[in-house]
């Protein structure tokens, strides 16, 4: 009987075919994909790629110890420059194109807060490592973060001022047009005050000022005992240049967003302090197996966006490990929800608002041996 060859050859490519794709859902199968948006380029670039290596070391640490109950995590990075419409961007990529239901980012509360509401109507998880500003998990029940809060933060600067400093007279030096300054300036001064100090005097500024002397010439007729600068590294190095030059020696407090001043300053800041996620001198073992493995990798000591980024893929796994179904958000939400473990950057649970509770460290600026400017563990302030 003579075959018909289109007949054999449609035959042939079935088999082929299914084969083809079985193999690619197996594949697909073995593979979890995590999405991960950061501003790896523009003016906070340091920080996003400080926070995606922190994940990519914990990922690579994952797999090789047998991945989640044998599937493997793939990280897929899209880059927001800092910017809230390229984070929406980002994220309509992520969860169409790759069709992911769980990204770690935006690193900043203005992009992270463009994209959770997103996020939450479309239940598609959100572990946000840096996004300190209130309101980012009010957007709903599918939206985490592993860092504290500005209240919390600003209240700790405030006490740490008031308990360990033992000093009561304050002045600020704040953003007006920046939530995170403002938030940090209003919590610190409502802890000073709790504490039995006062706000001498508060001076505002606007985002990319770089002229400070009129405000820190009234600082400095108030006679304040010390103060209190919050905002991102860049801003406090200009404006701690200006207030040594007008003679205000007292010491210099500010926030997590001072992580990286001492590659980007002088001695002007010394005799500063400032509220951090973790200490990279801690002595903890799970902070020294963190920091040995980051240095390894990429020969630098690694800020605290690399420890939260470490952290949110570590508590991400712990909860797929939980999670009755990996590949869905709801299921792991609420294995996240359940976290109650012992991180790089602390103990860690989570309160009924998706916020981590757990401490804060201070950490002092000095010099080290070789005369380089370096921050070293002051203080623990507790919840």
């Amino acid at each position: 009987m003579k075959k018909n060859p289109v007949k054999l050859f449609l035959a042939v490519f079935t088999v082929v075919s299914a084969l083809f794709f079985a193999g690619c859902a197996g594949k697909e199968s073995d593979t979890i994909k995590i999405g991960g948006i950061f501003p790896l380029s523009g003016k906070v670039a340091v920080y996003g790629v400080e926070c995606r290596q922190g994940i990519e070391l914990a990922v690579e640490e994952i797999n090789a110890a047998g991945g989640v109950n044998g599937k493997i995590i793939e990280l897929i990075s899209e880059d927001d420059e800092g910017n809230p419409e390229k984070s929406v961007n980002a994220y309509k990529k992520l969860t169409t194109k790759d069709r992911v239901n769980v990204i770690i980012g935006s690193l900043t509360s203005g992009c992270t807060n463009a994209i959770a509401s997103l996020a939450q109507s479309q239940k598609k998880l959100i572990i946000a490592p840096a996004a300190t500003a209130p309101a980012i998990t009010e957007n709903g029940d599918y939206v985490f973060r592993a860092c504290f809060t500005d209240p919390f933060q600003g209240t700790v600067g405030g006490r740490f001022v008031i308990e360990s400093l033992g000093l009561k007279k304050a002045a600020v030096l704040y953003d007006i047009g920046n939530d995170y300054s403002v938030g940090l300036y209003e919590n610190f001064k409502a802890a000073i005050e709790a504490g039995g100090g006062e706000i001498v005097d508060a001076e505002s500024y606007s985002t990319d000022d770089k002229d400070f002397y009129a405000q820190l010439t009234k600082i400095k007729n108030a006679n304040p005992e010390v103060v209190y600068l919050p905002d991102y590294y860049a801003t406090v190095a200009l404006i701690v240049k200006q207030l040594r030059s007008q003679g205000i020696n007292t010491p210099i407090v500010g926030a997590d967003g001072w992580d990286g001043i001492t590659s980007n300053a002088g001695d002007e800041v010394l005799n500063g302090y400032y509220s951090n996620h973790y200490a990279s001198d801690s002595t903890e073992p799970k902070v020294v197996e963190f920091v040995k493995a980051y240095e390894a990798k990429y020969k630098t000591l690694p800020a605290s966006f690399a420890a939260l980024g470490y952290d949110s893929m570590y508590m991400l796994k712990d909860a797929l490990l939980r999670a009755s179904d990996y590949t869905d958000a709801t299921s792991i939400r609420d294995a996240l929800q359940q976290t109650d473990g012992s991180y790089v950057t602390g103990d860690l649970t989570f309160d009924e608002s998706r916020n981590p509770i757990k401490s804060a460290v201070i950490v002092q600026i000095v010099k080290d041996d070789a005369g380089k400017l370096t921050s070293v563990y002051a203080d623990t302030i507790n919840p």
